[in-house]
Parts: structure tokens; C-alpha cells; sequence
């Protein structure tokens, strides 16, 4: 039975491709993931996370996109860089909405707005009420004098820290022996149902991802596709799935099983890494 590769051109000015992203900590290992890679075509093909309780409509289920085999190759691995964030920091301005939500501010605040109006309506509003930090929030009516007040008054500023890969270049592919699915899964690349990212949604990719099936198995269509513009060596690494504890290969927890939000499942498979020496490809 013939084999079939869909070889798929992740580049971008940023991607990032997390393992164990959770809350404030958002990692990304040094390469595509399958599970990245699969939720991409996931997202082109339209997938309901929750796969609309087994009515999969329009698109395929992720269990035929998990069966496909994976690979991808480094031709320029770019660099982990950390993006330090900060959301939310510093004093706000005062507005007359906060003080209608909030009596109690509203009346620390009095002395300072029969004073001077104009200045307290402006970031130097922490002068004239303490540990004022910005717009009131949960608004609801009291309970018992229905009057709008803000449930939550003391904010604080919401740290992240997150890797992405810079400048990046990769070449991934899926195998598989049903032409028509990959053929499927090619078109939905060029006219997406969904936004498409390297990763995340924030990191959009600089190329068309599709490109192009192969006849031939991942090992061979890889090791033979020119290499991607700028190449960092002659020589790249690449890393394949294979078999449960084949000999030189590793586990990792990144076969897809749900996509679910609150559910999100995933296995380990096994993988294999090698160098690989492509053609040179185009220099631009």
C-alpha cells in the first residue's frame, strides 16, 4: 500500500509550542509539537473543541487526525527567547463611574474634588484615596439596597511569562496511506474555517503552510525536500514517530486525545531524533 507525506511549512517571526502551558508559566519547547501540528490542521478543518457531543458535521474527528504519523525537521531552529508580561500595573485614573459604584472611595475622595476637580480625575488619584488601583470590577446591585457597587476593588497586576521560538523554520509533515485525507487536510490549509497560528493564535505564520504531498514515506519526503530559505547548516535535525520503545527513541506526552477546554486529554507517543542532509533549497 502506497504511503503519502503532507508536508507542512511552519515559519514565522514567532511561534511557540507549549508542553505542560498552564496559567502564568507558558512554555514552548525548541520545536513543533504533534499535538501543536495537529490541532493546526484541527483549526483549518474547523474543529469543534467539544466535537459537538459526537456530531462531527463538517469536519473530521480528532481521532483520524491523531492517527496520522508525525515528523519535523529543523532547518533553522531560531532561538527561545522569554516574554516577560505585565497586564494591568499602576494607578488608573479616576472616573466618576468608580465613584458611583464605590461609596466608600467616593467618600474618601470628596476632600480632594471640592478642592480641585480636574486633578483628581487623573492618575493622581492615589494622592487623595489609598490603595486605588484602577476601575472597580464584578459589578452587581447591592442586595439589599439594589444600588450598583463594584464586588472587587483591590486588583492587582497579573504577571505571565512566555517562550516563543524567534525566527524560526520548520518543516513538519503527516503520513498517512489515504491520499484523499491528506488531499482533505491540504485544501482546508489554503481556505482555513479558522484563525491559524504556530502554536498559539498570536503567532501568525509568514508563508503558506501548505506544502504540497509527497509520494513516500516521512523519513524519505524529509530527507529529500530542499531545504527552507536561510537555512542554518547544511545539516539539520529532525525527529520522527515511531513505535512504542523502539530502540534510541524517547516518550513524549504530546499524542492529542481532546481538545476539550475543560477536558484537554493528551498521551505519550514515542519518537526518534536524527540529522538529516536535504538538497539546498531556494536562498530567498
Amino acid at each position: 500500500m502506497s504511503t503519502y507525506t503532507l508536508l507542512l511549512r511552519l515559519e514565522g517571526l514567532l511561534q511557540s509550542w507549549g508542553v505542560r502551558s498552564r496559567f502564568n508559566d507558558r512554555d514552548s519547547l525548541p520545536r513543533p509539537t504533534k499535538s501543536g501540528v495537529i490541532g493546526l490542521l484541527a483549526a483549518a478543518d474547523g474543529h469543534d473543541r467539544d466535537e459537538g457531543n459526537g456530531d462531527f458535521g463538517p469536519y473530521l474527528p480528532l481521532a483520524r487526525l491523531a492517527e496520522l504519523r508525525f515528523g519535523v525537521r529543523a532547518d533553522r531552529p531560531g532561538e527561545l527567547i522569554e516574554d516577560f508580561q505585565t497586564a494591568g500595573g499602576g494607578n488608573y485614573p479616576l472616573r466618576p463611574r468608580d465613584l458611583i459604584l464605590d461609596p466608600e472611595r467616593a467618600e474618601l475622595a470628596a476632600p480632594a474634588l471640592e478642592d480641585a476637580t480636574g486633578p483628581t480625575f487623573t492618575r493622581d488619584v492615589a494622592v487623595s484615596i489609598p490603595r486605588w488601583y484602577g476601575a472597580p470590577k464584578n459589578i452587581a446591585p447591592n442586595p439589599v439596597s439594589g444600588e450598583l457597587q463594584a464586588g472587587n476593588k483591590h486588583r492587582h497586576p497579573h504577571i505571565s511569562r512566555r517562550w516563543y521560538i524567534a525566527d524560526g523554520a520548520f518543516l513538519a509533515g503527516v503520513e498517512s496511506t489515504d491520499r484523499r485525507l491528506l488531499a482533505h487536510l491540504a485544501s482546508r490549509l489554503d481556505t482555513p474555517q479558522r484563525l491559524l497560528g504556530l502554536g498559539r493564535r498570536s503567532c501568525a505564520p509568514s508563508h503558506p503552510i501548505n506544502a504540497g504531498i509527497r509520494p513516500g514515506p516521512l523519513e524519505d519526503v524529509l530527507a529529500t525536500t530542499p531545504l527552507l530559505p536561510r537555512p542554518a547548516a547544511p545539516a539539520c535535525a529532525a525527529w520522527f514517530e515511531v513505535p512504542p520503545h523502539t530502540p534510541g527513541s524517547v516518550p513524549h506526552n504530546d499524542q492529542p486525545v481532546s481538545f476539550s477546554s475543560r477536558h484537554r486529554t493528551h498521551q505519550p507517543r514515542w519518537e526518534q531524533r536524527t540529522t538529516l542532509t536535504p538538497p539546498a533549497g531556494a536562498s530567498t
